[in-house]
């Protein structure tokens, strides 16, 4: 089953596609890992899941529910990681989750388990401005998990993370289908990353969907082209390559 399903699901911005008739299947409880270059359309493909700018054309469903007809409903089932994550500054990591909390209307002990779950326990009294920047990522992180919500949307959770911190939330991420019964959707530019958490995987450039599939999949179907298959990171910047060549390099 698909948690998350698009059909020719496209935005555009006066003259400019940013994503262009895209069709996602995205398995519930799985980890599935979006890739492309910057500008590719992720995190614009991502805002579109979560309300924040609305499809030029094509459609989606979330967990069977039709967006816009049902915004509210699909908003409700999934913790976000959007970009750099804001927060107020003269709160604690652990205030601030507590207003997360309260407008979800969970209970205070959410607060404890999210922190927990990303290391944070023992900074959950200092305040945000003073956390670094790879603690203002946990932050962020916890707040998408706060609750438990079957559908977790990321976008470069582990930016500015040291390699200890990339591999401890790699783990997290890996463990949360098997754990909390969930879907995760994870963008990130460190390819060896997504190799190691991810079941299936998207790959964008300029907007459109050059493969989709599970990792097995892609390394047969780049053998059959030539692309090299030692790693995620060579097949991907082959396709990428290719893709360019074919435009033109125009977008």
């Amino acid at each position: 089953m698909n948690i998350i399903q698009t059909t020719h699901l496209t935005k555009s911005y006066s003259g400019f596609t940013a994503v262009s008739g895209i069709d996602l299947h995205i398995p519930q409880g799985s980890v599935y890992g979006f890739l492309g270059p910057n500008g590719a359309g992720k995190s614009t493909t991502m805002k579109m899941f979560l309300g924040l700018t609305r499809p030029t054309s094509g459609s989606f469903t979330i967990d069977g529910k039709r967006y816009p007809e049902n915004r509210i409903e699909i908003l409700k089932e999934i913790g976000s990681f959007i970009e750099s994550p804001a927060f107020y500054g003269n709160l604690t990591g652990q205030e601030n989750l507590d207003i997360i909390r309260r407008i979800l209307g969970l209970p205070r002990s959410a607060v404890s388990e999210a922190l927990d779950l990303v290391g944070l326990t023992q900074y959950r009294h200092r305040l945000a401005r003073k956390y670094s920047l790879g603690m203002k990522q946990r932050l962020g992180l916890a707040g998408a998990l706060i609750g438990k919500p079957p559908i977790l949307i990321l976008d470069e959770p582990t930016n500015g993370l040291d390699p200890v911190g990339i591999h401890e939330i790699r783990t997290l991420i890996r463990s949360l289908p098997r754990r909390f019964r969930c879907t995760v959707l994870v963008s990130s530019h460190l390819l060896p990353e997504i190799e190691l958490m991810a079941d299936n995987i998207g790959i964008l450039n300029h907007g459109r969907l050059l493969f989709e599939g599970p990792l097995e999949e892609l390394e047969r179907s780049a053998a059959a082209k030539g692309y090299p298959t030692d790693n995620l990171e060579d097949t991907f910047l082959a396709l990428i390559d290719e893709d360019n060549r074919r435009r033109g390099g125009a977008r």
